[in-house]
């Protein structure tokens, strides 16, 4: 799995004085940009294929944080995650894929073999419906095609008033329709909770979002958990068991 990494975005122009006071206290807070981002994913592989695989992930941490993110960084991600024995990370990474590629098979082949490493129940690797929906949307391009159908149904309308033939208003109103079912798929998976994955066996679960809280839990490494909240460094989430309360962020990482 290859994938290549483009830059996005440019700025050009002239800028005030004040708004470029304030773009260079942005550019000084946020992270340096990657210079090549293909030279650090050639890198990081080869950095894995020699067995620093510590160096290997921090080098697909970089690409993701600076927004070159693909189904083949998290692929590769996972596997060196799971050479060093990090399986609920090499879940997380799989499943950052799946968002990505939901239709590629050798990662549904792959999570299934760390699920039955991480000893998890099938159903525990979705506990959001909706997010299902959203995959569904994403991998069948719903929105594009809900756009083209409804567009297509304006021209029937149209045709119709020109051509003064009753057929093509019935068939406008049935693309209308289509249209309407398609947009409806990815517009509820929208809705669908944000969800995080245990990246060690027995993370705390807490009382509260505080250095200072108490564990009234343990976590199960690889477990899947939706999030319901965030405070500074924590994350509220509900276990399997239904019990809530709060995680550190190093500890559950969503996606």
């Amino acid at each position: 799995m290859t994938r290549s990494f483009e830059r996005r975005f440019r700025f050009s122009g002239l800028l005030t004085p004040a708004f470029t006071l304030l773009l260079a206290g942005a550019l000084f807070a946020a992270p340096a940009p990657l210079a090549d981002p293909d030279r650090v994913f050639r890198e990081s592989n080869e950095l894995a294929r020699r067995g620093d695989l510590p160096k290997a992930i921090d080098g697909f941490h970089a690409l993701a944080d600076a927004g070159f993110a693909s189904a083949s960084l998290y692929w590769n991600w996972s596997q060196a995650a799971r050479a060093l024995g990090r399986h609920g990370e090499a879940l997380w990474a799989l499943l950052q894929a799946r968002e990505m590629e939901a239709d590629d098979p050798a990662i549904a082949r792959e999570m299934e073999r760390t699920r039955a490493a991480l000893n998890l129940d099938p159903a525990e690797l979705s506990p959001e419906p909706l997010a299902a929906l959203r995959r569904f949307g994403r991998r069948f391009f719903l929105d594009l095609v809900a756009a083209a159908l409804i567009v297509a149904s304006l021209g029937f309308h149209g045709l119709r008033l020109l051509t003064r033939r009753s057929r093509l208003d019935a068939l406008a109103w049935i693309v209308f329709v289509l249209g309407v079912m398609a947009a409806a798929i990815p517009v509820v998976g929208s809705f669908a909770r944000p969800t995080g994955v245990v990246l060690r066996r027995n993370a705390p679960l807490l009382d509260s979002a505080s250095p200072s809280a108490e564990a009234i839990g343990a976590l199960r490494e690889g477990e899947v958990v939706p999030i319901l909240d965030r405070s500074r460094d924590y994350v509220r989430i509900q276990d399997s068991s239904g019990a809530r309360g709060w995680a550190h962020a190093d500890d559950v990482r969503g996606f």
